[in-house]
């Protein structure tokens, strides 16, 4: 398995119980780095993702990972408007409201 010392402990706790899916998850993971897209490009299309399912959680940690990949707060932000006419407008500020404390904590806005 990858070497998970950043990981969330819920996480770890996870994959020690269930090692067969910490497998899978990692098997996944580097899926996901085949093909054109730079690690930056594959954070936001991850964010956008969240972002489209609404889960609050994929929505903070994709956010956290993208500016670690070298995205603006403009670009993140970007993805929130750009979601707006899909999930409606309600969506789209509940969705800003998971990512304003990172930009905060971040001083980007």
């Amino acid at each position: 398995m990858s070497d998970n010392s950043k990981a969330p402990k819920s996480y770890n706790r996870f994959v020690s119980r269930f090692p067969k899916l910490g497998e899978a998850w990692d098997l996944a993971r580097q899926a996901e780095l085949e093909g054109p897209a730079d690690e930056k490009a594959r954070r936001l299309l991850k964010l956008a993702i969240a972002v489209g399912a609404m889960r609050q959680g994929a929505v903070t940690s994709s956010t956290r990972k993208a500016f670690d990949a070298g995205a603006t707060a403009e670009e993140i932000l970007q993805v929130v408007a750009l979601g707006a006419s899909t999930l409606g407008f309600p969506s789209a500020v509940a969705v800003a409201s998971w990512i304003e404390p990172i930009l905060l904590d971040r001083m980007l806005v």
